[in-house]
């Protein structure tokens, strides 16, 4: 979900130093709310990210991709002490354009992406920013950060060219690991989802695709997802920031790409491949 206090289109570049304006709003403040659960707050010394297990004097510069502010600013708060972390947070975006806007103007070494955007998610972000990744003298390498533990997510922005995917509950500590090892060029999961990636890529065929769930955009999956779980049409509305009116769309149109006439065989649909 969009930040609704967050205008469309504002980029916030150059934000990683002790000074800089994530620190200056109350970033400190806001992590225990707004960190991932599980992780130490900026205000507990004991427990903060710890440099000492990365070479000294190592940077990597890190765009935040996340459509909750509140998200962003505990990371920025628990591992954007740049002396102390080795990590520069230099830009945040909220919605995918923001995201290609500030990842094409700063390119940073790692981008640690969410998987639910709004303007189509995280793999288009992946898409759209794949000759960056391309790059052989510069490549910008991405690092999932999704509260989702869901297979179809995970293999999705793995296929899409991420080089890991972490779920909300690392610790500051293991996620600033997280993130020198992606700058290095390695593969980082976190532990029960490396086994979906071994899973899908073991067999030298290609893994199988789905057709009927990739003919659906980004936000008619997500639709799908939460009428299967029993949302009615105006709990989905407020929760996508979305009128009653393009839900319904939504729902016509998944309806009719999948060839069901309700939603009842759309919820049996969606149980059968695991999506709820």
């Amino acid at each position: 979900m969009s930040d609704a206090n967050e205008p469309t289109g504002a980029v916030e570049p150059d934000v990683g130093t002790a000074g800089g304006p994530a620190a200056a709003t109350g970033a400190a403040g806001s992590a225990g709310a707004g960190a991932p659960s599980g992780a130490t707050t900026a205000n507990d010394p004991a427990g903060a990210p710890d440099p000492a297990g990365s070479a000294p004097g190592r940077r990597a510069r890190v765009v935040l991709v996340d459509d909750h502010r509140m998200f962003r600013t505990g990371v920025q708060a628990e591992i954007g002490q740049t002396e102390r972390t080795g990590v520069e947070v230099v830009g945040e975006a909220a919605d995918v354009d923001q995201a290609v806007t500030v990842i094409t103007a700063t390119r940073p070494e790692v981008v640690l992406l969410d998987v639910h955007l709004p303007g189509g998610g995280g793999v288009e972000v992946l898409r759209r920013c794949s000759p960056l990744m391309a790059d052989a003298e510069r490549p910008v390498r991405f690092l999932a950060l999704s509260v989702s533990d869901a297979a179809e997510d995970v293999i999705g922005v793995i296929r899409g060219g991420a080089r890991g995917y972490v779920t909300k509950t690392i610790t500051g500590t293991d996620l600033v690991d997280s993130i020198f090892r992606v700058q290095d060029g390695d593969a980082v999961f976190s532990p029960r989802l490396a086994g979906f990636v071994l899973d899908a890529f073991a067999s030298t065929d290609a893994p199988p695709v789905d057709e009927d769930l990739d003919r659906l955009t980004q936000r008619e999956r997500e639709v799908l997802r939460l009428i299967a779980r029993g949302y009615a049409y105006k709990e989905i509305a407020k929760q996508l920031f979305i009128s009653v009116k393009t839900v319904e769309s939504h729902v016509s149109a998944v309806l009719r790409k999948l060839q069901l006439s309700n939603r009842h065989e759309l919820t049996r649909w969606a149980t059968a491949r695991r999506l709820v």
